[in-house]
């Protein structure tokens, strides 16, 4: 077993220790796992079976309690899992058997651990007597995950299991969530047990620190109200924490402008005046700037992540820092904190909040009207924007920017990874948490149609857009079969663009231009232009149709507002419209890897001047 037991913030958590038992019951391993996840309060399970999980799928068929998704692959299952606790936040869930099946989960359990999703990932096992002795379909998962898990576990024993599933979605969900693997031996799911709810959890070491130390608190607040050019770096943590209102009181108190991070993206409206962008090697201009020229950046569940530092000894030369989060391991692991703070995101803002008002009280107020001169100078040289394509095709940047300003209120957006994750992530407005789901740490293609998948299933009631490149599309797409089956209409938008968008971006700019196997569409020999309509290898429409789905194709701006508007219209199973955009769009702004943030390119040739080569 592994543990990394760092705190977060408060989740939904099984009952434990404390309350009187309910009867026993005399059941099998596998009974007793189905009963220990109705009881911890797991409602949806996306998964495949298998021979050494085979006993948990005959009670989980009788559970009237868990829903059962059947993915067609399990890094479906594990993506579909995190979407889920993404757009609920709640535990996600999902379920394979041993040797292929859980390596197939090694991706999504990597995917998760990087963006500290509450996952908990339950795989079946060789029998123990087995174990050790390469039998048929064994792998060492618990070995193989011990890296990217936050603590997992081998079950032997029948009567371990519901002590052992309740103490995984503590953990999964209690201090910096992430995934935990639970690995069980096929002969304890067979043996004969008793049950009885609930266990009593034995995690000695395991108290994640929630509440921060006041007199870090108090340092903090008069940084603030000392600063001249502050800015409140905002990451994931706020989110998971839960802590978007007491972040929008803190920003509008200091009145300090705000970035947010691409895995923080809807924790501060995107509308808000304080709200200065995304920050990162593809971030708004004054984001990046911002955090440049600062003289005390606030860090609030963030980690100092090397695409938003850039080069990481040219990174904020100016700035003091205060550094909160709840995993004290992030603390100065890449940045010296002037100030650490460890704590859960919602203790800590609010009580900056208190302590800021107590600085106000005695008279001590910060002064940014001359940084926000130079902001908002920056914010309307250097807004965020796109050309139209000169031939008259879609451009990729308007079809997710009509996506956005045609869906409805509240529509979940989960995206793939590479140029159409960064357009999605600029020209979409996002106003509320839970509204955006990507792979942030990872980078995991293939991402976006079971997160959506998982999203959907955990909020029905709300749309769904996957916004996929064609890339990411061809890894994952078999889960529409699922979602056809199961009545999970999302929809899909396909960026699609015949290649390798972000890869073939870099191929331009460094590159000279050689496009190695960056195209999709065709052969060695091809010439890197959008096929003709007879030639599309895959046909994505035909494709999306036999597996059960609604699609349409979108190539003519003209048709774009129409296409959108009859994808919204379908609602009783999944959508795909297949975008065919210019192929040489590209994503700006762009801060080249391994250079400083100083060297951001506003477009393509085009450095941002600031007018201050002399900055003090």
């Amino acid at each position: 077993m592994t543990e990394q037991a760092t705190g977060a913030h408060p989740q939904p958590r099984p009952r434990s220790g404390g309350h009187q038992s309910a009867p026993v019951e005399h059941v099998t391993g596998a009974q007793s796992l189905i009963r220990s996840l109705e009881e911890v309060g797991a409602d949806t399970v996306f998964g495949i079976p298998g021979g050494a999980i085979l006993p948990a799928y005959d009670p989980l068929m009788d559970s009237t309690r868990v829903r059962h998704v059947l993915v067609r692959h399990e890094q479906g299952a594990g993506h579909a899992a995190t979407g889920y606790a993404q757009a609920t936040g709640r535990v996600g869930v999902c379920m394979a058997t041993s040797g292929p099946g859980a390596t197939n989960l090694v991706t999504p359990i990597a995917d998760a651990h990087m963006d500290s999703v509450p996952l908990v990932a339950i795989t079946g096992q060789v029998a123990s007597k087995a174990i050790g002795t390469d039998a048929f379909q064994e792998a060492d998962i618990v070995g193989i995950t011990m890296p990217i898990t936050k603590h997992n576990f081998l079950v032997t024993k029948a009567e371990d299991i519901p002590r052992i599933i309740a103490q995984a979605f503590h953990i999964a969900s209690t201090g910096r969530p992430g995934p935990v693997l639970v690995d069980i031996a096929k002969d304890a799911l067979q043996a004969k047990t008793t049950f009885s709810w609930p266990p009593t959890m034995d995690l000695p070491g395991y108290r994640p620190v929630t509440k921060p130390h006041a007199k870090q608190i108090r340092e903090a607040a008069k940084l603030i109200t000392s600063a001249k050019r502050p800015v409140l770096y905002v990451g994931g943590g706020v989110l998971k924490a839960q802590a978007t209102a007491e972040l929008k009181v803190l920003a509008e108190l200091t009145g300090a402008p705000v970035t947010t991070t691409l895995m923080a993206l809807g924790a501060f409206p995107d509308s808000h005046p304080l709200h200065v962008g995304m920050p990162g090697m593809h971030g708004a201009v004054t984001a990046v700037t911002a955090l440049q020229k600062a003289d005390l950046i606030v860090a609030l569940g963030a980690r100092f992540d090397d695409r938003v530092t850039g080069k990481l000894d040219s990174f904020a030369p100016y700035a003091k820092i205060v550094h909160a989060d709840i995993d004290p391991a992030e603390i100065g692991k890449n940045r010296a904190a002037d100030v650490p703070i460890v704590g859960d995101a919602r203790e800590v803002i609010a009580d900056l909040v208190q302590a800021v008002q107590k600085e106000h009280s005695e008279g001590h107020k910060g002064d940014y009207t001359a940084w926000w001169s130079d902001l908002n100078r920056w914010r309307e040289t250097y807004p965020l924007g796109y050309d139209q394509p000169e031939d008259g095709s879609l451009s990729p940047q308007q079809v997710i920017e009509r996506i956005g300003q045609l869906a409805p209120e509240g529509t979940i957006y989960a995206a793939g990874v590479g140029q159409h994750q960064m357009w999605s992530a600029h020209f979409i407005q996002y106003e509320k948490p839970a509204t955006w789901l990507n792979s942030g740490g990872a980078g995991t293609m293939g991402y976006a149609v079971p997160a959506a998948m998982g999203a959907k299933a955990g909020q029905p009631g709300r749309t769904v857009w996957a916004i996929d490149g064609d890339g990411c599309f061809q890894m994952t797409n078999q889960e529409l079969t699922t979602c056809a089956l199961n009545n999970i209409p999302i929809k899909v938008a396909i960026i699609n663009n015949g290649a390798l968008g972000m890869v073939r971006q870099w191929q331009t700019l460094f590159y000279n231009q050689r496009y190695s196997n960056t195209v999709l569409h065709s052969g060695p020999e091809a010439d890197g232009k959008q096929p003709s309509a007879g030639t599309r290898v895959p046909d994505f429409v035909k494709l999306s149709e036999a597996m059960g789905c609604y699609a349409i194709r979108c190539e003519r701006p003209e048709d774009l507002d129409k296409v959108i508007e009859e994808a919204n219209s379908v609602n009783d199973r999944p959508v795909v419209v297949d975008f065919i955009v210019h192929e040489d769009a590209m994503v700006w702004p762009m801060v080249a890897a391994g250079t400083s943030n100083d060297e951001i390119m506003a477009a393509r040739d085009v450095r941002p001047d600031f007018g201050d080569s002399a900055d003090d």
